[in-house]
């Protein structure tokens, strides 16, 4: 396949068409990402930002170069793939669109799908290390690049103005999930209950902790680094566990339909917590302990309302293959929620024993 990229976005990174071969690569849905290999075979990623959902591509690039600064001050030896800047010292380039070169970094693989308990402790181990890296960091500095992105109180108010606007049709088919929905908000009024505590601080947070999202060595999937920053900005710990249980502990994605499949492997959650807290738990406050399992019961019932909220606006943020599918995610989240609540007691068992 051909790409049509203009031959400005290559020069101001000292490139030319005919220098660099291109190939589009990446499983993510946001950002155009590409990999560019010269003719000496050194490797770049190049990527264009969405602004359609990210609208102010410059706090992206500040957050990181002030994270990228301060790791180098106090942890130089920490592989932080900072953008690399253009030929005039820029963070990115302004040209119709934003674009932005990244290192490439060898000898790893981003996976799509975890294959065995190993991976989610490594990916977890990875966030956590992040994190505690940058505990003394001052989070308040960073600006939010998506505002609201995992503030339940606000994606509940947009669910509930959703409800208030929907079409008969679409509210009698959801009708199961929008009970289901209503009978959970007790979820919001118990983070509501925390939020202001002074020991459940905002810390730098990652936001979006998918196994694509952490690079893994790719002959023993030890841990390397962490990759696709857009959203690191201030936030709760419960941001980045809580959606490594989301997305970790099913084998099957939001997409899956038989909810009989939709379940929690027990040994990954384990491996995620025990990855996790290998780095975290010197610094976690006793709050933050107690709500690690929390974390997982906040973001996918955040995510389900997502979902059900996209269904009655008619579909027009998630893309979607056919007319009920967002219906569907909704109900597979649901199903992921219920199994943290079956499941509470052996969850909370291993977090226990991990953190003893």
């Amino acid at each position: 396949m051909e790409l049509n990229i203009d031959e400005e976005i290559l020069k101001a990174y000292g490139f030319t068409l005919d220098t660099i071969a291109l190939q589009q690569i990446g499983s993510g849905h946001i950002n155009r990402t590409y990999l560019l290999l010269t003719q000496d075979n050194k490797k770049y990623i190049l990527q264009n930002i969405n602004t359609q959902v990210f609208k102010d591509p410059f706090a992206i690039a500040n957050n990181i170069k002030a994270v990228a600064d301060y790791l180098k001050n106090h942890y130089p030896a920490y592989l932080f793939p900072a953008p690399i800047t253009t030929l005039n010292g820029d963070l990115m380039l302004s040209h119709h669109d934003y674009w932005r070169l990244l290192p490439f970094v060898e000898n790893t693989v981003a996976l799509d799908t975890l294959s065995n308990p190993k991976q989610a402790y490594e990916a977890a181990k990875q966030f956590g290390k992040l994190s505690r890296l940058l505990n003394n960091f001052d989070a308040s500095s960073l600006k939010p690049t998506i505002n609201g992105f995992h503030d339940l109180v606000w994606r509940y108010e947009q669910f509930i103005f959703a409800l208030s606007k929907a079409k008969a049709e679409l509210k009698e088919n959801a009708k199961h999930e929008i009970d289901t929905a209503l009978h959970h908000h007790f979820i919001v009024d118990y983070y509501c209950s925390y939020e202001h505590r002074k020991d459940f601080p905002n810390r730098v947070m990652h936001h979006d902790t998918k196994i694509s999202n952490v690079l893994l060595n790719e002959d023993d999937y030890r841990g390397v680094c962490v990759i696709d920053l857009d959203t690191l900005m201030p936030g709760k710990f419960i941001s980045d566990l809580g959606d490594m249980m989301r997305t970790y502990l099913c084998a099957f994605s939001e997409d899956e339909t038989d909810l009989n499949k939709v379940k929690i492997r027990i040994d990954y959650f384990k491996a995620t917590i025990e990855g996790y807290l290998s780095e975290m738990s010197s610094i976690l406050t006793e709050t933050e302990k107690e709500l690690i399992l929390f974390s997982g019961k906040y973001i996918v019932y955040m995510q389900a309302l997502r979902f059900l909220t996209d269904y009655l606006n008619g579909s027009d943020y998630y893309p979607i293959a056919y007319p009920e599918q967002n219906l569907d995610r909704t109900k597979n989240q649901f199903k992921l929620l219920n199994e943290l609540f079956e499941n509470e007691k052996v969850l909370q068992g291993i977090i226990e024993e991990c953190l003893s």
